[in-house]
């Protein structure tokens, strides 16, 4: 089999026909060898679908309007692309269908929960968006063939952070992929298919995490995630000035930056493609010819400049024993079993003999519950609307310069991180 690379396309980069005319001509000068490319919903699709979902589930009549505006935007690219407004379209109906079976699924009442209604309702921005996309690149002359991901990678029912089975998913993936008749592939990133014939996501972001997973599966020899910006950045240009392209950095440094809340990478991305060895390229879909990031293998230490990550929208909650015992190994596994229960993901922790201060995000849907069973043992404290400010590399200078005279509720340093639990700013 020829050489099989990986391309991730995100949402910024289907946002407008203009951007799936672009994102073909990058896919064309692909000229040898086998591509799967992986595709993210439109523009801001996944935001649009989330709020559907809860108006369906606020059994609010202002749903349909939503819903209507979002399939004109959809069929208004469909209809630049084909340059056809006419309803018979193959294209402009398969919209249509997908729009319907959506509306059709929100004409029942909700069961299974919200996670559960989340991946079902959700899921249609990448089957719309990869349903636009390949009829396009046939139309223009670059032969693909469309795949459901829900056939290939099979998950658990983990609704909305489903947990992919490696080894079924390699055998349905190598069944799906046939390269021997095709060597374009276009497919769906961020959802997956039980052994039930439901539809589950990976979690928000998780487009990169399905490249990933697909370079792993099928021996890819590299993957490219294009971006809207030149590669990795020192910080994200949109909060902080003067940031500088990294030119390249190891899997434990990606690992790093994504654990500590860097948007560019999904952070489970990199333990797939570095189990087995395989660069990520991360490259900007405006300029496609720039050079981009490399993120792979290296043995010696990396000299990298301070890099800046902001988490907004933190919480942080601190717990004492209502008997004021010690917090020892019996008390934390408690906490994070009931951590754990509800879904609640920890940023940062830190502890004293008698408090357990945990750094998380302040999700309404899934920390008042795990807040309220933590009640019952321990005594909470807690305070929102703040910032997690981490600085990987720091020097004093940057230190100040970011921190200043700004009031901190709790820091800590390690060689490598300095992180900031501070009041958001207005």
């Amino acid at each position: 089999m020829s050489a099989l690379r990986v391309f991730k396309f995100g949402g910024a980069s289907v946002k407008s026909a203009e951007g799936i005319r672009n994102m073909a001509e990058i896919i064309r000068r692909q000229t040898s060898g086998n591509l799967v490319v992986v595709v993210s919903a439109i523009g801001k699709t996944t935001n649009a679908l989330e709020e559907i979902l809860s108006l369906y589930l606020a059994k609010s009549d202002e749903k349909a309007n939503k819903l209507d505006q979002l399939k004109v935007f959809h069929t208004h690219i469909a209809t630049e692309l084909v340059g056809d407004s006419s309803s018979s379209h193959p294209l402009l109906a398969k919209v249509e269908q997908l729009f319907t079976e959506l509306d059709e699924k929100m004409k029942f009442p909700p069961s299974g929960g919200y996670d559960y209604c989340y991946d079902q309702v959700v899921s249609y921005g990448e089957l719309l968006s990869t349903t636009m996309v390949s009829f396009y690149l046939n139309q223009a002359g670059i032969r693909n063939r469309w795949i459901d991901i829900r056939k290939c990678l099979r998950s658990d029912t983990s609704y909305r952070e489903g947990v992919v089975d490696f080894e079924l998913s390699q055998y349905l993936c190598e069944k799906e992929f046939c390269f021997d008749s095709d060597h374009l592939f276009i497919t769906q990133g961020f959802i997956a298919g039980t052994a039930e014939g439901t539809t589950t996501t990976l979690g928000r972001e998780g487009s990169d995490y399905t490249a990933a997973v697909l370079a792993n599966l099928l021996d890819a020899t590299d993957v490219t995630i294009w971006k809207d910006v030149d590669g990795v950045l020192s910080a994200d240009p949109k909060i902080f000035s003067n940031t500088c392209k990294l030119d390249f950095i190891s899997y434990q440094e990606a690992i790093e930056l994504a654990y500590c809340g860097a948007q560019v990478i999904h952070p489970k991305t990199i333990k797939p493609i570095q189990n087995k060895q395989i660069p990520l390229y991360v490259k900007s879909f405006i300029n496609p010819e720039a050079s981009g990031t490399t993120i792979g293998h290296s043995d010696v230490p990396l000299s990298l400049p301070p890099v800046l990550i902001l988490k907004r929208n933190q919480a942080l909650v601190s717990l004492t024993p209502h008997d004021f015992s010690f917090v020892i190994e019996e008390s934390l596994s408690k906490i994070f079993a009931i951590l754990y229960r509800h879904r609640v993901k920890v940023n940062l922790v830190q502890n004293s003999a008698i408090s357990f201060t945990i750094c998380v995000d302040d999700e309404h849907l899934r920390l008042p519950g795990a807040i309220e069973e933590l009640q019952k043992t321990f005594t909470v404290r807690f305070n929102s609307n703040l910032e997690l400010l981490t600085i990987r590399h720091y020097t004093s200078h940057v230190v100040d310069e970011m921190v200043g005279e700004r009031i901190v509720y709790l820091q800590q340093r390690t060689r490598s991180n300095a992180r900031f639990i501070m009041d958001a700013r207005l």
